[in-house]
């Protein structure tokens, strides 16, 4: 029987191995997890040793991990609605039966009750 167990005590990682575990766990596609995971390293180590890389503390290193790009927003362009041309005075009433009627604004509204129950 074989028991394998984790490395107690402090581990010692050289730069090259970290460059190496920094470059698989920031690949496209990769999971930061599953390499944690896989080499037996803390999650803080990771992002420890990528803070030192992007410093260029990391001996040989060159900083190639993917940085943030500022992205500013610009005003949207709204285009300029054209007016609806109607007289103030009217209104204009279309039916879902697609019957259009154009009234004048002082129009009697019991006599446009009527009118509209009749075209419904």
């Amino acid at each position: 029987m074989e028991i394998v167990g984790r490395v107690s005590g402090r581990r010692r990682w050289s730069d090259a191995e970290k460059l190496e575990i920094l470059a698989e766990a920031f690949r496209p596609g990769a999971r930061v997890c599953d390499v944690i995971a896989l080499r037996e390293v803390s999650s803080s180590l990771i992002y420890t040793w990528r803070k030192q890389l992007r410093e260029g503390k990391l001996a040989g290193a060159t900083p190639s991990l993917p940085v943030f790009a500022e992205v500013q927003l610009a005003q949207p362009v709204v285009p300029a609605s054209r007016p609806v041309p109607c007289a103030p005075e009217r209104i204009d009433i279309e039916l879902p039966s697609g019957v259009r009627i154009s009234v004048d604004g002082e129009v009697d509204a019991d006599a446009l009750a009527r009118v509209l129950s009749v075209l419904r």
